[in-house]
Parts: structure tokens; C-alpha cells; sequence
């Protein structure tokens, strides 16, 4: 499971002009669910997520989580994360989750940010065509990955 993390004062999602899914201040988070991925994995990328200490704290130091913010967070699924890229010149997606899983897991995963304290936890609408907007704030910028602590374990 991967996810890149943005700090933002706002972003929003759209699907054909109508907004589905809008936050200000806390985190954009794009989400790509890969083959085998399992709620264990959900469960330590959200708690990670939500106590990551990336927010500016009285002093300007990167000190605070989004739950000590009472920051929000907008998920958006985004298969193509899980692109492999190593062969050739076009990206293949052999190694997203099925649909179906990727969703299921996608929602699990928006579940465990609510289950670890964030308390407005907005959504894209998974597998739709989405524009995203946002205001980046820093820019501060997160790769996560569900991988380096399973080399770790």
C-alpha cells in the first residue's frame, strides 16, 4: 500500500463539476492498494498517517500531527501508485489490487484514519474520472509505504 501525503490549506475533488469530497487545513492523501495488500498494512498506514508529525507548531518546527491540528484529510484512490514503471516506456498496473479489493481496502483504510482520531475524513469516488485541486502548504510532501516496514519487521 502506498500513499503520498500532502500537507494542504485546502483541496477538493470533482467528479463531472460537482464537488464529492472538500477539506481545508490537513492532508491530501492519495492511496494506491496493491496486489496482496492487507488491513494489517491499512491499519499501520493510517495510525502512521494520522500521528505523522508534519504540521508546524508554535515555534515553526514540524512538531504536531493532523490530530493535533484537528486538521481533516481528503483520500483519493490513485492505482496508478502502483505502477511499475521498469520496463519499456509505458506504465503497467499488473500489480494494483482488483477493483473490488483496492475499494474495499481503500474504504478500510478512510475508517482507520476516523479510528485514530481524525475526524473529518473525506472521499474521492473510487475508479471515477476526478479532478483534484489543492493549495500545497510548505509544500510539504510524504511518500509512505507499507513496504519499508515490512523490510523493517
Amino acid at each position: 500500500m502506498k500513499a503520498v501525503i500532502q500537507r494542504v490549506a485546502s483541496a477538493a475533488v470533482t467528479v463531472d463539476g460537482t464537488t464529492v469530497g472538500a477539506i481545508d487545513k490537513g492532508y491530501l492523501i492519495l492511496l494506491g492498494v496493491m496486489r496482496g495488500d492487507t488491513k494489517a498494512q491499512a491499519d499501520l498506514l493510517a495510525k502512521k498517517t494520522a500521528e505523522m508529525r508534519i504540521n508546524e507548531d508554535e515555534n515553526g518546527k514540524m512538531n504536531l500531527s493532523l490530530t493535533q491540528i484537528g486538521g481533516a484529510a481528503l483520500v483519493v484512490s490513485q492505482f496508478t501508485l502502483c505502477a511499475d514503471v521498469s520496463h519499456g516506456r509505458r506504465p503497467s498496473f499488473t500489480d494494483s489490487a482488483p477493483p473490488a479489493e483496492a475499494e474495499a481496502l481503500y474504504l478500510y483504510f478512510c475508517e482507520q484514519l476516523r479510528q485514530n482520531g481524525v475526524t473529518q475524513v473525506e472521499t474521492g469516488a473510487f475508479g471515477a474520472d476526478m479532478q483534484v485541486s489543492l493549495v500545497n502548504d510548505g509544500p510539504v510532501t510524504m511518500l509512505l509505504d507499507s513496504e519499508i516496514w515490512e523490510r523493517k519487521a
